[in-house]
């Protein structure tokens, strides 16, 4: 009997004693705290329970107590709802209703047995999902070809409806990445994610740039481009090289997102940039080719001529107001992880451009609901007469 008494944390036995002054017997304060009822009678005579050993846990912050475990045992005892035990304790209902279905229901509740039990799964070491060579190696190849997490934790589950192995959560797959002692990728996978600013790019300043003649403002846009339901309808702008010397251009169509590269090798003057445009832009069927949306940059003085030739209207963006163009925007920043900053994008041949757009447009889209830009434009080909 000393012994098993000698074994008694000191959490049970002050749990005892609390029982004890509530009315409970002996017999049953035994048997929630696991030792004999003549023990628990000696504990009471005596009330001998400081010289014992700590438990040694305490849950984390957020999580039920000892304390708060025995409220809702002797709530559940008293015939109290889980309601009123959830009010008594400033938990929520569903918490209170989740504990005691684990304890094995309102008849069964143990504090002390829950109490030991998540302990026990606290300690237990829980194996990363990754960890699955099938869905780490999926995970891997999507990473190399420059997806986010979130579009390939979402596209796996497109693909892969029935089989959860193959299900993970984007959070995951960042941990995975980054958290020390958890990585079941590589860590050098990081260098595929999408790079952002650790602060937030100052947006003040003077508008310095002329107006173009001719211009016509985004206000005066047909209504039918807003919504993006009728496809046809382009974002437009170009992305820097090192000291704005080089540049790449960039046409996002607004329906389905798909991107066009406009090849500049020898600069970003407005005749080169209307060549490259046009040249892009005929390609089209004329149903895809409606509108274009531009940013009020000086490679833009021959919107008038574009359009002459074309039959494309030209509407601009107002000053500082890159949302407007939030399409363009979007795919401008997933472009510099193919042509970062800093680098002469002059450099880069019309075939690797075109390899980058390939890619571009094969990367799935949250707002596509994680179809790729490329099985929309397909779709959508395939309507057009």
């Amino acid at each position: 009997m000393q012994g098993k008494h000698g074994h008694l944390s000191q959490e049970q036995k002050q749990l005892a004693l609390r029982l004890h002054k509530q009315g409970w017997k002996l017999v049953e304060i035994a048997r929630e705290i696991g030792c004999s009822a003549p023990l628990v009678g000696l504990m009471v005579r005596t009330g001998r329970h400081l010289e014992a050993k700590p438990y040694g846990w305490e849950p984390r912050r957020g999580y039920l107590s000892i304390r708060e475990r025995e409220q809702i045992m002797v709530g559940l005892g008293r015939g109290d709802s889980l309601g009123l035990i959830a009010e008594a304790l400033q938990r929520s209902v569903s918490t209170i209703s989740r504990e005691v279905a684990r304890g094995g229901g309102r008849a069964s509740y143990s504090a002390w047995w829950c109490h030991e039990n998540a302990r026990a799964k606290s300690r237990r070491p829980k194996p990363m999902k990754l960890h699955s060579e099938r869905l780490a190696y999926e995970v891997t190849e999507r990473l190399e070809q420059l997806w986010s997490p979130q579009q390939i934790a979402s596209r796996l589950r497109l693909e892969y409806p029935d089989d959860p192995e193959m299900h993970v959560s984007y959070e995951t797959i960042y941990q995975s990445l980054f958290v020390q002692g958890r990585g079941a990728l590589r860590r050098e996978l990081t260098r595929c994610l999408r790079s952002g600013r650790t602060a937030r790019k100052c947006r003040t300043g003077t508008e310095r740039r002329g107006r173009l003649p001719g211009m016509v403002m985004i206000s005066d846009r047909p209504a039918e481009v807003e919504d993006r339901a009728v496809p046809g309808h382009w974002e437009g702008d170009l992305i820097l090289g090192e000291n704005s010397r080089s540049a790449v251009g960039t046409l996002v169509e607004r329906h389905t997102r798909f991107t066009l590269l406009l090849h500049l090798p020898e600069g970003k003057s407005a005749p080169q940039v209307e060549q490259a445009m046009r040249e892009a832009i005929t390609s089209l069927p004329t149903r895809l080719a409606q509108t274009i949306t531009w940013d009020q940059g000086a490679e833009m003085a021959q919107h008038v001529e574009f359009t002459t030739a074309t039959g494309i209207p030209i509407y601009f963006c107002d000053p500082r107001s890159p949302w407007q163009r939030g399409s363009n925007e979007n795919t401008n920043g997933l472009l510099r992880q193919y042509l970062p900053k800093g680098t002469d994008l002059s450099r880069h041949s019309r075939t690797e451009l075109e390899a980058i757009q390939a890619s571009l447009n094969s990367r799935p889209r949250k707002t596509l609901g994680y179809r790729t830009p490329g099985e929309k434009l397909t779709e959508l080909l395939a309507l057009t007469p």
